[in-house]
C-alpha cells in the first residue's frame, strides 16, 4: 500500500493557517477591507484540507524567504 503524500511538507509549499473569527476582523479592521477585497483560495485547495476550512474563512499563508523577511498573504476560501 502507497504511504499518503502530505502536501504541508513539501518545501515549495508555504505555511497556512486558518484565522480565528477575532483574528480575522482584527485583519480586515487593519487593511480596512471586506473579504469580497481579499483574493481567493479554492475549499478543494490541497495545501488548505487539513485546515477543515467553511467558505468564508480566512488563511493565513507566510512565504519564506531567503534573501528577505517573511511574507504574509491572506486568501479568503471559496466554493470551487
Amino acid at each position: 500500500m502507497a504511504k499518503e503524500f502530505d502536501i504541508k511538507k513539501h518545501s515549495l509549499v508555504p505555511e497556512h493557517t486558518k484565522l480565528t473569527e477575532e483574528e480575522a476582523k482584527k485583519v480586515l479592521s487593519e487593511f480596512n477591507i471586506t473579504k469580497d477585497e481579499i483574493p481567493k483560495i479554492l475549499l478543494s485547495d490541497a495545501a488548505i484540507e487539513k485546515l477543515s476550512p467553511e467558505y468564508g474563512d480566512i488563511i493565513k499563508i507566510v512565504r519564506k524567504s531567503q534573501t528577505n523577511t517573511n511574507t504574509t498573504y491572506y486568501r479568503v476560501v471559496v466554493n470551487g
